[in-house]
């Protein structure tokens, strides 16, 4: 791109807003991204900071992110990208399994990194992105390592491995410890690819980065990426008026954003009267998007504008994808009517199958292993898009990735479902949150969306509470904030005679209503249900 069209915008970033409230913006070319990210892996590689080294990067959206991540890629280095919402616990954890020997941060992650003792052990390089380095004894600032990078004669690696590791970017930790899966080089090139292929997405579109790891794909693809103004920690409570003006003032024409992202600008947009017509489409992942918010964005769009709902992991993405027109015309009332949710069919050269359900690991592959067509199983891929391993987790590595003797291997997804007759994937809830009770098991999703329909009914979860040595599938259930305490006893009456109707519903009798779930800090939209079962264990002693 900078050699195609050098003065185009690659990134786009808010710099400052004035008294009257208008926003100035600075930005980078694709001939000023290419330049920078040179010099910076220049320095890096000065500095010791090359191939196969584990570099850890906390520094928010911004044209320095952008171009230390290129720079890094570059030099390549490896990439260390752990969510700072996962909570210190966790965040610790994974930088102590990751073992990086450089750190590139900003002042607060330093801050964080010298009273946890974060990578004390193993860090050798340590950069502050930011003012004030010249006060920290023992960095090295942006700026210098700019100025080392302009007086390097260091020749810049050309021939990228397709094998190479390029980046361990860390699981959110919403269904168990995270886990820093290996991503390489052909595996970023695989997603670019299918992504392109999916979507459409064509050079010179633009593109509002509303998830970051996500919005690194938009220069990949020849977009201009627009990092708006937000907490980027808390998609579901974004100054929907924040959003909309970077559309309206660049002409965006694509938008990835979470479930919860969608919700919030639509609910606030659309009594309004609001029209996006540059967006040619829109991207939601995280988790299901519930066909309500898919009704609701769709007003903002101009009149065939799709939104796509793809289904994948960080270990895999894209997996499968559908449109919002297909939803909202078929599938969302099979969805209401508990068959699970349509994610649509395998993207790309993805493989997708369904084996028979275990919590054990599978050491070999074996035809034996697939369900019957139509029965629900694990969802298990493979294809160019597929990561290898997680980093330093030989154990977790077994229980998700099954060898294929034949070559190759299968990865886990951790979720079940199924595939209906035209080929079309229906994610049915993930494996640990299924309630094994004595007459079978019970899937969140199918289970959930018959309730769902309540019209007082915000969202429910299904969790699995053990009394008296017996599992009890027990209900979680969290209103619309409009209705009253009073109102409970009707609506727990009113779900019981609803739950009677649907034989996978049947035999829930204990309903728990909750102020406000848990949710993961990356997309505001998985349910915590691990929490949400340990109070509902609480309620029901």
């Amino acid at each position: 791109m900078a050699g195609q069209d050098p003065h185009r915008a690659a990134v786009i970033f808010p710099h400052t807003r004035d008294r009257r409230g208008r926003v100035s913006y600075t930005h980078m070319t694709y001939r000023q991204l290419d330049e920078e990210s040179d010099r910076l892996a220049r320095g890096l590689i000065d500095l010791g900071v090359g191939a196969g080294v584990r570099a850890v990067l906390m520094v928010p959206p911004s044209l320095e992110f952008f171009a230390l991540v290129f720079a890094l890629f570059k030099a390549r280095a490896v990439m260390v990208c752990v969510d700072p919402g996962i909570g210190i616990h966790f965040l610790g954890r994974c930088l102590g399994e990751a073992r990086p020997t450089a750190f590139l941060g900003v002042g607060k992650a330093h801050l964080a990194r010298r009273l946890f003792g974060w990578g004390k052990k193993t860090l050798r390089t340590r950069i502050l992105v930011g003012r004030g380095a010249a006060t920290w004894r023992g960095m090295i600032s942006l700026d210098e390592l700019r100025r080392r990078g302009e007086r390097s004669h260091a020749t810049l690696p050309t021939d990228t491995a397709a094998d190479a590791t390029a980046a361990v970017l860390f699981t959110s930790g919403s269904t168990g410890p995270p886990k820093g899966a290996v991503y390489t080089h052909g595996h970023f090139g695989a997603q670019v690819r299918a992504l392109q292929a999916t979507y459409g997405i064509e050079p010179g579109e633009v593109d509002l980065a509303t998830f970051p790891l996500f919005g690194l794909f938009a220069p990949a693809l020849g977009m201009t990426a627009v990092v708006p103004e937000m907490d980027f920690t808390r998609p579901g409570h974004v100054d929907p008026q924040k959003i909309i003006e970077p559309v309206e003032n660049f002409g965006v024409t694509n938008l990835f954003g979470s479930p919860a992202l969608l919700r919030r600008v639509a609910e606030w947009a659309a009594p309004r009267g609001v029209r996006l017509p540059s967006l040619r489409r829109v991207v939601s992942a995280g988790a299901p998007v519930p066909a309500e918010v898919l009704k609701q964005f769709s007003k903002l769009l101009s009149d065939g504008a799709p939104i796509f709902t793809p289904y994948g992991a960080t270990e895999s993405l894209p997996v499968a994808s559908i449109d919002s027109h297909e939803i909202l015309a078929e599938t969302a009332a099979l969805t209401a009517e508990g068959r699970g949710v349509c994610v649509g069919r395998p993207v790309g050269d993805i493989e997708l199958r369904f084996i028979k359900i275990t919590d054990d690991p599978i050491e070999q592959w074996s035809d034996t292993l697939p369900v019957e067509a139509g029965e629900i199983g694990e969802i298990v891929v493979r294809g160019p898009m597929v990561t290898r391993e997680y980093f330093g987790r030989p154990e977790a590595t077994r229980q998700a990735k099954i060898p294929d003797p034949r070559g190759g291997f299968f990865h886990r997804m951790g979720d079940v479902g199924y595939q209906d007759t035209r080929g079309r994937v229906w994610f049915c809830g993930r494996k640990s949150h299924r309630v094994g009770c004595a007459d079978g098991d019970r899937f969140t999703i199918p289970t959930e969306a018959v309730l769902n329909r309540h019209p007082k009914v915000f969202r429910t979860a299904l969790v699995s509470v053990v009394r008296g040595g017996v599992v009890e599938p027990v209900l979680c259930v969290e209103l619309d904030k409009s209705v009253r305490r009073r109102e409970r006893a009707t609506i727990r009456r009113e779900l019981k005679e609803l739950a009677a109707e649907y034989s996978h519903t049947q035999g829930i009798t204990a309903f728990l209503f909750h102020p406000g779930f848990p949710v993961d800090i990356r997309h505001n939209a998985k349910i915590g249900r691990e929490k949400l079962a340990r109070w509902a264990e609480r309620r029901l002693r």
